[in-house]
């Protein structure tokens, strides 16, 4: 008898902590959802607009002739193709490294300089407005990467294996955290990258607006932060690495709606 009861104690306290745990999970994504209608990234959203729009740089131009890969000004729908290969530069590139090489041609602007600078300062501060105003301009739209172009492929490759490489102090890679389903850190689910993990997850949510710092976050400085967390040496802003590390995960999100900018914890 006493043994029954030991038993059913037991179970009962394990019923009880899975469903503390999922009333847990609940209760951050209803706090999402209370400040979603009055996310501030809407205030990024317009300074990144009036930023494209104003005549600035040491050639006091515009970036409205700026092509994002559907031709010069173009923006709707631009996000969500991207990384992709441009002609012109005869490379891979993400929103921000193509960003980089706008604000270099038309606006006279020194895309290294720029590159060093930390993120939240400068230059950098302007680079997330506009990335998060291009975001969203194709907010609900579905992600749809091209793999034509042989760099492509090989972007998509060369991010799979960063994404699995291990190293660093704690022998972690990318997938310690996001290779499986049902993972979890500090009631926070862990979407698994390796596969598509859903409508406005993961790559699809990105650029974001980080409550508990008040900071808005571009995709480069996201995993910028991955990289910290395993204790890697930081990667260089658009760097190959990086750019290569959203092929992966971009491609991987084939067909699942973007959400971006969109309000993180």
């Amino acid at each position: 008898m006493t043994k029954t009861l030991l038993l059913l104690g037991l179970s009962c306290m394990v019923a009880s902590a899975a469903y503390a745990q999922k009333t847990a999970v609940e209760s951050i994504e209803e706090y999402r959802a209370m400040l979603a209608d009055g996310n501030p990234a809407e205030l990024f959203e317009a300074k990144g607009e009036d930023l494209w729009k104003q005549q600035r740089g040491p050639k006091k131009a515009t970036l409205e002739q700026c092509d994002l890969g559907k031709g010069p000004g173009v923006i709707k729908g631009a996000f969500v193709e991207l990384p992709r290969y441009f002609a012109d530069t005869k490379k891979v590139q993400d929103l921000e490294s193509r960003l980089l090489t706008c604000m270099d041609t038309l606006q006279g602007f020194n895309p290294i300089e720029i590159a060093k600078t930390p993120f939240g300062k400068g230059e950098q501060v302007n680079m997330t407005a506009i990335a998060t105003w291009i975001s969203a301009e194709s907010k609900g739209m579905k992600f749809k990467l091209s793999q034509a172009h042989s760099q492509e492929k090989v972007f998509y490759e060369v991010g799979k294996r960063l994404f699995f490489q291990r190293a660093g102090p704690h022998d972690f890679s990318c997938s310690t955290c996001h290779g499986q389903d049902k993972m979890r850190i500090r009631l926070q689910d862990l979407p698994n990258l390796t596969k598509n993990p859903g409508d406005g997850i993961g790559f699809a949510a990105w650029p974001a607006y980080r409550v508990s710092n008040g900071q808005m976050w571009g995709m480069q400085q996201r995993l910028n932060d991955c990289y910290r967390q395993q204790r890697f040496p930081y990667p260089g802003f658009a760097s190959d690495a990086t750019v290569a590390l959203s092929v992966y995960l971009g491609v991987n999100s084939q067909g699942s709606a973007s959400i971006a900018p969109a309000l993180k914890r």
